[in-house]
């Protein structure tokens, strides 16, 4: 049994984020506990990328508080997410197709002795790493370029995982690839759950929300909308909360509330 943390390793409370004339955020919550899958959902411009960005520390809060195992923190920039221990995967990968997957891996935390870099060290960590996350490639030595779509995205999702990170965001990990190489991803994503890492999953695919996520998170228009537990919520319900047909059930409810009442009066 998968256990979920009692204290969100990670919490937003209130967030609001502005760019000039726009507002991204409004009053935002989110909570992510460890051992967990939520999916971030919303319409295009809903506030998706730009909530995993204030907790990357690419874009600073404006309001709010963001909460680090119960203590509130201040993420400036990306190297305060990735010192708490927040790992982004975004949607272009950044990976090196000339490099092998050993040198992709361990890009910019290359380990070294005396100075030099010490290759074969950095192997054996790779084959460890991949061995735990049942990632299978033909070898870590050949050229990420020769990988497949599936075999690349899990290759990056690796590299996050080098520090050891507690929270690790998926930008949309699915979107270009095929059924095969989609169930690939998701089997490492129910891995990172499995070994108690919080998930913070971005996705427009229903399928894969439904399939792995435990909560789904739902934005509107730079607000919350909506969260609601998978096993007890159907996808027609939280494509309801994105589209904002949940808002407009609300107000003709309230409304035929208040034509009774009136009506009643007379």
């Amino acid at each position: 049994m998968i256990h979920v943390s009692a204290t969100p390793v990670l919490a937003l409370r209130g967030v609001s984020k502005r760019f000039g004339a726009v507002q991204a955020l409004t009053d935002v919550d989110l909570e992510i506990h460890a051992g967990e899958v939520v999916a971030l959902v919303g319409d295009n411009g809903a506030g998706k990328s730009t909530l995993v960005k204030t907790i990357s520390g690419v874009h600073p809060i404006d309001e709010g508080a963001i909460e680090w195992e119960g203590r509130e923190v201040r993420i400036g920039r990306p190297h305060d997410a990735q010192h708490l221990g927040v790992a982004t995967v975004y949607q272009d990968l950044a990976l090196c197709d000339n490099l092998d997957v050993v040198a992709n891996l361990f890009l910019g935390s290359e380990l070294k002795s005396a100075s030099v870099l010490d290759e074969i060290k950095m192997e054996k960590r790779a084959r460890v790493l991949l061995d735990t996350l049942s990632i299978r490639i033909p070898s870590v030595r050949i050229p990420v370029a020769a990988l497949s779509g599936g075999q690349r995205q899990v290759v990056a999702i690796a590299r996050a995982l080098v520090g050891d990170p507690k929270v690790v965001i998926l930008d949309e990990p699915t979107a270009a690839l095929g059924v095969e190489q989609t169930a690939q991803v998701l089997d490492l994503v129910e891995r990172l759950r499995e070994r108690g890492h919080g998930v913070i999953l971005i996705s427009h695919n229903m399928a894969d929300v439904q399939a792995v996520a435990d909560r789904v998170a739902v934005l509107r228009l730079g607000r919350n909308n909506g969260v609601f537990r998978v096993a007890d919520t159907s996808p027609e319900e939280v494509i309801a909360a994105i589209t904002g047909a949940t808002d407009n059930a609300v107000t003709r409810r309230r409304a035929r509330t208040a034509t009774a009442t009136k009506e009643g009066a007379k």
